[in-house]
C-alpha cells in the first residue's frame, strides 16, 4: 500500500511538471520579441516622427492594404465618391477601441479634425492636407470633404495620420499621454512602454477580423547591430528590423535563422537642403553636390548591394515613378559649377546625421570626403535618432533623413511632404515645383496626372531642392519558427504572423 501510494505521488508530480511544461511552452509559442535599431518615442498615429510600425498593429485605419497591396475595406466596409470633392464612407458597425468605447462616425471627424486643426501643428498633416474637413451623416457613415477633386482621397485613409482614436480616451488623458498609452481597435492592445527599453503588447480578443495567433508581442530596442543578430540566433528575440548589411550573410548562412529581403522595400535616403541658407540658394551650389557623391561606390563599396541609387525620391512601385538616373559622378564638372557659383576655393558647411539607416555612419564619412574633394569642407555633426527626429524641420543646413512611399504606393507621398514650400519636413523653396505639386493633387484622370508628377521629377533633378542618393532593401532576420514575409510596403503586421 506504501509503494502504491508513493507511486501516484511519484505519478501526481510528473504530471504537474508536464502540465506546467506544455503550458509553458504554449505561452512560449504565442509570444513574439521583435528587436529594432531605435526606440519609440511616442505612439500618437496623429504626430508621429518616427515609422509606424508599432502603431500600425495598434490602430486601424478605414482603407488596408492586403498582401498583394491592393485597397480593401478596414474599419470602413465601404466608400465612393460623391461628387468632385466628396467620398463618402460606410462604417464597419459593432467595432469598439480597446477600452470599451463604440467606433463610430464621431471618432472618425475627431480623428481627422485634430490633425487637420492648424493649431495642432501635426508634422504628418502634408499626407491628408487636401481634406477640408468631416461631415457625420449617421452613426456609421461619414462624408470627408476636399478642397480640390482628390483621387488619393481613398489612399490617404489607408496609412497615417488616419489612424482612428477614440475621442473620449484622447479628452481624458491628452495628447501626451495618450502618446505614451496609446488605445486603438487594432489587433494588439498597449501594455507597456519604457523609453529606450521596450514596447509591449498583447492580443485584443475581440478584435474585428478575429484574434490574432500571437498573443504578446514585445518590441525591443536593440541598437548594436551585432548584438540584435545575436539575440536571433540565440533565440532570445524572433525577428530583427534593420539587418547591417555587412552581417546579412551571418544570417542568411545560420541554421536557426532566415534572412528576409524585400528590393527596394525600405526607405529613399537623402540630403535636404535647407535652400534659405546661403549658399544652398544657389542652383549651382546644389547641382555640383549632387554630382560630388558616388552614389554607386556608396552602394557597392558600403552598402555591399543592399540599396540602389536614385535619382529620383518616388519609387519604381508608385504610381507615377519615371525613371531618372542618378547624376554622374563628376567632381571635374562639379568644382567647376561651384566657380560659376563665385566658390573657386569652396566654402565650409554643417552636415548632421544620424545612426538610424543602412550604415549611415560610413555613407556620412564617404560624402563629407567626397564633398571635400570638390573644396568643400563639412563639418560632421552625429546626433542621436531621438534627438534627430524631434526637429522637424531639420536646421542642417544638410541633413540625412530617409523618406518612404511605401504605404502609400503613390509618387505623392514620396515628394510632397518633402519638397512643397512650407510644408513641415520640407527646407526646400521652389515656386515653379510648388506649382506642379499642386496641380498633381487636383488632377483626377491618371494619365494626366502622370504626366504632372513626372514633370515634377525632372524640374526635381534639374533644380535639386534636395539630394537623392539610394533607396534601401529591407532586411529583416528571422527565427526559422517563425512565419513572417516582409511587404513590400514596409509594414510589420503581427496579425498575420504565427509560430510553428
Amino acid at each position: 500500500m506504501r509503494q502504491l501510494k508513493a507511486f501516484a505521488l511519484a505519478a501526481a508530480v510528473l504530471l504537474s511538471t508536464s502540465t506546467a511544461w506544455v503550458q509553458d511552452s504554449l505561452a512560449q509559442s504565442s509570444q513574439i520579441t521583435i528587436a529594432r535599431p531605435v526606440s519609440t518615442t511616442a505612439m500618437d498615429p496623429g504626430f508621429l516622427r518616427e515609422a509606424a510600425t508599432i502603431v500600425d498593429n495598434i490602430f486601424d485605419t478605414l482603407v488596408m492594404r492586403d498582401k498583394s497591396m491592393q485597397l480593401v475595406p478596414g474599419l470602413a466596409e465601404s466608400w465612393k465618391p460623391i461628387d468632385d470633392t466628396t467620398w463618402e464612407f460606410k462604417l464597419r458597425q459593432g467595432v469598439k477601441f480597446h477600452n470599451g468605447e463604440d467606433f463610430n462616425a464621431d471618432a472618425v471627424k475627431f480623428t481627422i479634425d485634430r490633425i487637420i486643426d492648424p493649431a495642432a501643428k501635426s508634422p504628418t498633416l502634408s499626407y491628408i492636407r487636401t481634406v477640408a474637413g468631416v461631415d457625420v451623416i449617421d452613426p456609421y457613415t461619414v462624408r470627408i470633404r476636399t478642397t480640390e477633386p482628390d483621387p488619393l482621397l481613398p489612399t490617404r485613409m489607408s496609412r497615417y495620420p488616419a489612424y482612428i482614436v477614440p475621442p473620449g480616451y484622447v479628452k481624458q488623458v491628452g495628447n501626451d499621454g495618450f502618446a505614451t498609452k496609446p488605445v486603438g481597435t487594432g489587433a494588439y492592445q498597449f501594455v507597456e512602454f519604457i523609453p529606450d527599453q521596450h514596447v509591449k503588447l498583447k492580443a485584443n480578443p475581440g478584435y474585428w477580423r478575429g484574434k490574432p495567433a500571437i498573443e504578446q508581442v514585445t518590441w525591443r530596442a536593440i541598437p548594436d547591430g551585432t548584438a540584435r543578430i545575436t539575440a536571433l540566433v540565440t533565440g532570445e528575440v524572433d525577428l530583427i528590423e534593420g539587418v547591417p548589411v555587412d552581417l546579412a550573410p551571418m544570417i542568411a548562412g545560420s541554421s536557426d535563422a532566415d534572412l528576409v529581403q524585400v528590393k527596394n522595400g525600405g526607405l529613399t535616403i537623402y540630403l535636404g537642403l535647407v535652400m534659405k541658407d546661403k549658399p544652398l540658394d544657389n542652383v549651382k551650389v546644389r547641382q555640383a553636390l549632387n554630382m560630388a557623391i558616388d552614389r554607386k561606390g556608396i552602394v557597392d563599396n558600403i552598402l555591399k548591394g543592399m540599396a540602389t541609387p536614385k535619382g529620383t525620391q518616388v519609387g519604381p512601385a508608385d504610381f507615377g515613378y519615371l525613371d531618372i538616373p542618378p547624376p554622374a559622378y563628376d567632381p571635374k564638372k562639379a568644382k567647376a559649377l561651384l566657380a560659376e557659383a563665385g566658390f573657386p576655393d569652396g566654402f565650409r558647411i554643417k552636415m548632421q546625421s544620424t545612426l538610424r539607416y543602412m550604415k549611415d555612419g560610413e555613407v556620412a564619412q564617404a560624402i563629407a570626403q567626397q564633398l571635400g574633394d570638390i573644396g568643400v569642407k563639412v563639418d560632421q555633426e552625429v546626433l542621436d535618432w531621438s534627438v534627430y527626429v524631434q526637429q522637424v524641420p531639420r536646421k542642417g543646413p544638410i541633413f540625412m533623413l530617409g523618406w518612404g512611399s511605401t504605404q502609400t504606393l503613390d509618387a505623392d507621398a514620396a515628394v510632397y511632404a518633402i519638397l512643397r514650400t512650407g510644408e513641415p519636413y520640407s527646407t526646400a523653396s521652389i515656386p515653379a515645383l510648388d506649382k506642379l505639386l499642386d496641380e498633381s493633387r487636383k488632377i483626377v484622370d491618371p494619365e494626366a496626372r502622370k504626366k504632372v508628377l513626372h514633370a515634377i521629377q525632372e524640374l526635381s533633378a534639374e533644380q535639386v531642392p534636395l539630394i537623392t542618393l539610394y533607396q534601401e532593401d529591407s532586411l529583416y532576420g528571422k527565427a526559422k519558427s517563425l512565419n513572417f514575409e516582409g511587404r513590400p510596403d514596409a509594414r510589420i503586421p503581427v496579425f498575420e504572423m504565427s509560430k510553428r
